[in-house]
């Protein structure tokens, strides 16, 4: 897969993925704020697959939905400038069988896109 990057002013930033376009920008003053900014992307990107995790589990064992959700906290290192700690919490639905909830929780932790952070892949630039 190879995601193209196009810059169409300012300092928003769009990414051509799939015959998709995601749109970024910063926030004021630097930005327009007309778009997430890449890093909440990231975060989103994150509680969005875990997301899919948990509805897919419901979905194939014909749990209703209804009330299904998840929620995102980010704690963050000022000293470092960087994340600390990713809360997520994960709300069941009403009647959602106990008999379940390690596995959901199994479910949800296979995020793809947690997986990439706890076993980042090299980063290669090249400059032409």
């Amino acid at each position: 897969m190879k995601i193209a990057v196009s810059f169409p002013g300012g300092v928003a930033v769009e990414a051509g993925v799939k015959g998709h376009t995601v749109r970024t920008d910063q926030p004021a003053p630097l930005g327009a704020d007309s778009a997430a900014s890449p890093f909440d992307l990231f975060l989103a990107s994150i509680a969005t697959c875990m997301g899919f995790y948990a509805l897919r589990f419901c979905q194939e064992r014909g749990i209703a939905t209804e009330g299904l959700g998840l929620s995102l906290e980010i704690v963050r290192d000022d000293a470092k400038k960087r994340l600390s700690t990713i809360k997520v919490a994960l709300t069941l639905p009403p009647g959602f069988p106990e008999k379940y909830t390690d596995a959901i929780r199994r479910a949800v932790d296979q995020c793809a896109v947690k997986k990439q952070m706890v076993e980042p892949p090299a980063f290669e630039l090249t400059v032409s």
